[in-house]
């Protein structure tokens, strides 16, 4: 099931994983975080990261009543599993980080 702007939940979650592993200095940042999620230019992937970045100024900034969506996260949180798949390891055994 995909959200809004074309992000599913998995997407979403390889897109965390992603930012957690490449280090903001990696050269072609996007383009290695864009094939770690697959599906997605590394111009989606920065576009995405930027929305990020203007959701959390807004919510830090007291412009957004983050309480209703983080009630709504964390519900949705609570419906998928949140164990460490082989997938994820796969992912990370594949990846070569300078």
């Amino acid at each position: 099931m995909e959200e809004s702007g074309g992000w599913s939940w998995e997407e979403n979650k390889l897109f965390e994983l992603a930012l957690a592993i490449v280090d903001e200095t990696t050269p072609e940042r996007w383009t290695v975080v864009a094939g770690m999620i697959g599906g997605k230019s590394a111009e989606e992937v920065e576009k995405h990261y930027k929305i990020l970045l203007d959701d959390l100024q807004s919510i830090e900034s007291g412009e957004m009543d983050h309480t209703l969506e983080v009630k709504l996260y964390v519900d949705a949180e609570c419906n998928q599993s949140m164990f460490w798949t082989d997938e994820n390891q796969k992912l990370l055994v594949g990846l070569k980080i300078k």
